[in-house]
């Protein structure tokens, strides 16, 4: 094994030692009495400076102990009280509890392009370059592997977080104070900058900014997009809140215009698209690695590393609580749908969205939902024959969804999705339920419009007939288009943003005027 030219010896017991890819005389034993001897080159004898590298927030734009615990929470959400009992011990504990997950691929992360180029310069100038984290060591090591760019790596372990005063303390007690470079970007790092040679900052928040100024005079702040309005406006799907727009549909099959009733179906309509918001960043949390592997998901704010995974754990709550506040003052029937929904869209998260045809079936719900959310905050009553039309067209449109991601996957080779409970070779039957469901909508409408129901609410019940085939057509171009692999991630967002679906929708919309 190589060893540097200088090698004073100095002994490290293994609660506080760092990895040395090139300089460990024999390798360590997890135990906690075990001394291992590490050979390293000091500082004063050294060509150049090492560069050290923070993880977390600096290499990568993520967090890998949100990330760890979220993809946990994803495939065993009983494992919360695991967590909390191993946090109990300490953040350490908690770290080794989740070192190994499954489906962790450090080819996947959001590499930061600037500081791989930092370290990159600094290899070519003949610099030795480590990585120093406040991670587990087992996923510090499958990265500095993946990159191959390090000369070793200090990381935590299951008896001590190797953060702030500690990692400060270990890197002078390696190169000696002074004796380093170092790259960070968060509060944890000021004690760290405070002993190194030359302080580089990305990422850094105002006040840390603030901090780290009042300390050092030079600071060098590394280049890094910050997250604008578009960028949180995708997180928080803003374009998918046209799905709320469902509430207003009691309002519009039961023809009770009112301003009162019209103000309370808006602020239903608030109030639901910020619940929706904060789960799609629950989801988002939980399918970090799932996205990042998905053709388009992979640009997804959290996934890219765009908006930080702090930011959107933090804004959850702020948005659930502002949605119950929302729906406690319209009225309690409609909070209760409300927390009936967000129970539902957790479960399908954290479990359901797991289970073959659960999965479609309960989205199908959630749409469904929607509508009856609308009828809670306006007193109307929802007919029976509105929430089976609304169930099996939605059913449809999940499945079409389905259909999607597994032609996808077909087409690109990729072996069957390990998060969904299908398989690649189901893909024509779902084509089928997805068909047997969109046509059993019709028929819904058909008995609809023939019973006794509609005389009373239309003047000529009639003209509603030729909806039925304007319905036929845009179902069946639906499936036409999906198989022709033309068809958007998510139909309903197609249909709101293609000219066809617009214009049929725009028909059918006269259609019921006209029989009014």
């Amino acid at each position: 094994m190589a060893q540097f030219e200088s090698k004073p010896q100095i002994l490290h017991r293994t609660a506080q030692r760092a990895r040395y890819a090139e300089s460990i005389e024999r390798p360590y034993e997890d135990s906690d009495d075990r001394w291992t001897t590490l050979e390293i080159e000091t500082p004063a004898r050294a060509e150049a400076r090492p560069l050290v590298v923070d993880l977390d927030g600096t290499l990568i734009a993520s967090d890998l102990l949100i990330e760890t615990a979220f993809s946990e929470l994803g495939r065993r959400p009983h494992s919360l009280f695991e967590m909390l009992r191993a946090l109990a011990r300490g953040k350490a504990a908690l770290k080794h509890r989740l070192a190994e997950p499954v489906d962790f691929d450090p080819g996947m992360l959001p590499y930061d392009p600037e500081v791989l180029a930092a370290i990159r310069q600094a290899r070519a100038e003949g610099r030795p370059v480590y990585l120093a984290s406040a991670s587990h060591e087992k996923l510090v090591g499958k990265i500095a592997a993946h990159l191959g760019l390090f000369t070793g790596w200090f990381a935590s372990n299951e008896i001590t977080n190797l953060a702030g005063e500690k990692k400060a303390a270990q890197l002078v007690e390696a190169f000696g104070e002074r004796g380093f470079d170092y790259i960070g970007n968060d509060a944890a790092d000021l004690p760290v900058w405070e002993k190194a040679a030359r302080t580089f900052a990305i990422r850094a928040p105002a006040r840390v900014r603030r901090q780290l100024a009042s300390k050092r005079a030079e600071i060098e702040h590394l280049p890094c997009p910050r997250p604008g309005w578009r960028t949180w406006a995708k997180m928080l799907r803003i374009h998918q809140y046209a799905k709320n727009a469902l509430i207003f549909v009691p309002l519009l099959t039961s023809h009770h215009f009112t301003m009162e009733a019209l103000t309370q179906a808006l602020l239903a309509f608030v109030a639901f698209s910020l619940c929706a918001s904060s789960i799609y960043i629950l989801n988002d949390l939980v399918d970090l690695q799932d996205d990042r592997r998905h053709r388009s998901k992979c640009n997804r704010p959290l996934a890219c590393g765009a908006i930080p995974l702090m930011h959107g754990v933090v804004t959850i709550p702020i948005l659930f609580l502002s949605a119950v506040a929302i729906a406690a003052m319209l009225s309690l029937p409609f909070l209760g749908v409300l927390l009936g929904y967000f129970a539902l869209t957790t479960a399908y998260s954290f479990a359901l969205k797991r289970m073959m045809i659960v999965d479609v079936i309960t989205l199908a719900g959630l749409y469904s939902v929607r509508v009856i959310g609308g009828a809670a905050a306006t007193g109307i009553m929802v007919s029976e024959w509105l929430l089976a039309f609304c169930m099996m067209i939605f059913m449809s449109l999940a499945l079409i969804k389905r259909y999607v991601e597994l032609a996808a996957r077909r087409d690109a080779s990729l072996p069957d999705p390990t998060s969904r409970d299908y398989r690649n070779s189901d893909l024509e039957i779902v084509a089928a339920l997805a068909a047997g469901a969109g046509f059993n909508a019709v028929t819904i409408f058909t008995l609809y419009i023939s019973s006794d129901a509609v005389n009373e609410l239309y003047t000529r019940p009639h003209v509603l007939w030729l909806i039925g085939p304007l319905l036929m057509y845009w179902i069946a171009r639906a499936l036409m288009l999906a198989s022709r692999r033309l068809m958007d991630d998510d139909p309903v967002v197609f249909a709101i943003k293609d000219r066809v679906s617009l214009i049929t929708a725009g028909a059918m919309a006269l259609l019921v005027l006209a029989a009014i």
